[in-house]
């Protein structure tokens, strides 16, 4: 009995012996490689049998540690099959996958991500109509063909952009699937193990979406300034001088506005983007129908300009309806579509008990 207590107290000295060896032994390391200090706190490296020395314990959180890199976007490079290199960023079109090895980027963009790069499509060419129909005055020929100038200018610029974009020469892309915000902003998560220095591990992890329509809007510009000039020059001739241009240098000014919006705002966009187009689509639509003051479907349908707005509006619901559905389950999502018409249905029904014309007047008046 008095012997196997003397064997147990034994037993409780050597592994005494054995932390306090594990512990020195990674504090001397931890001394030469700054970077050792984060991982010995983890509870992943320990040794598996109460037998093993420090020194074999050690080898094997060493082992470990080569094996894997920190952060959420470091990786290694793979050269011939093999994982090659330190950890550090992964080359553009390739993301650090599980294992933390730099893979190539191969999928085909989610039905999601092409609604995503519809949105950020469709904002310059709105706010192109949005301010030549501002500035063209009652010269609605001179408004139509800026219209489909512009038109011109943004589908060549997406159809350019798409055959310079890898795999080159193809109306298709490979994308790395966005997994999660911090994708977005991989700035913002490039590790420090020793909490002093940085290991910078920045890169597009969802490549290409965030810098595909940064060279969109490029295209557009060198489109518009190539195009649009010499047609203003033509078409607007009953506009004074100083007008028949102002189309153009709005587009001077929003289009570095939406070159900082998709750099800093864009991964937000892209989760919010379905319903910025529903509660923009409905208040732009309603202003306009009050604006015209149309409070039935006979003034709907007296001209046609009314009903190119109204369907145009339909479009962006049923766009929005769409990316918020992403038509998981269509015999559920589709049914969703015949909201569409709703609001404009809403607000004929109800415009006589508001009298639009009567608050628009009294804006006007100053009451």
């Amino acid at each position: 009995m008095y012997k196997e207590e003397e064997d147990e107290e034994d037993e409780e000295e050597e592994d005494e012996e054995e932390e306090a060896a594990v512990e020195k032994t990674s504090s001397a390391a931890a001394a030469g490689r700054g970077h050792v200090r984060l991982w010995l706190s983890s509870s992943r490296f320990k040794c598996q049998t109460v037998k093993t020395t420090g020194s074999r314990c050690w080898a094997t959180m060493v082992v470990a540690m080569s094996s894997t890199c920190p952060g959420l976007y470091c990786g290694r490079m793979m050269v011939n099959g093999s994982v090659e290199g330190e950890c550090g960023v992964c080359p553009r079109g390739e993301r650090a996958n599980i294992q933390k090895v730099c893979e190539a980027c191969t999928e085909s963009p989610e039905l999601y991500d092409w609604l995503y790069l519809g949105f950020m499509a469709m904002l310059p060419l709105v706010l192109h109509w949005f301010f030549i129909e501002w500035y063209s005055g009652k010269k609605s020929s001179s408004a139509l063909l800026q219209h489909v100038t512009a038109m011109l200018e943004c589908s060549l610029s997406a159809v350019v952009t798409l055959l310079v974009t890898e795999p080159v020469g193809m109306l298709s892309i490979y994308s790395c699937r966005v997994q999660m915000l911090s994708d977005w902003y991989t700035m913002l998560y490039n590790p420090s193990p020793d909490y002093v220095n940085t290991l910078h591990c920045t890169q597009e992890a969802v490549y290409p979406l965030y810098t595909i329509v940064l060279i969109y809007y490029a295209f557009c510009l060198v489109l518009m300034m190539l195009l649009r000039p010499l047609l203003v020059k033509k078409i607007a001739c009953g506009l004074g001088k100083s007008d028949r241009f102002k189309s153009i240098y709005a587009a001077l000014y929003f289009f570095p506005i939406l070159t900082v919006l998709q750099a800093v705002g864009g991964g937000l966009l892209y989760y919010a983007f379905p319903y910025i187009i529903l509660v923009l689509s409905l208040v732009t639509l309603a202003v306009y129908m009050s604006a015209s003051e149309i409070q039935s479907f006979k003034n709907l349908a007296a001209k046609k300009k009314r009903l190119v707005v109204l369907f145009s509006h339909w479009l962006l619901h049923a766009y929005g309806i769409i990316s918020i559905s992403r038509l998981d389950k269509l015999e559920q999502d589709i049914p969703l579509l015949a909201l569409v018409p709703g609001p404009a249905l809403f607000y004929i029904a109800t415009a006589k008990f508001t009298e639009p014309s009567r608050i628009l007047s009294e804006g006007g008046s100053g009451h």
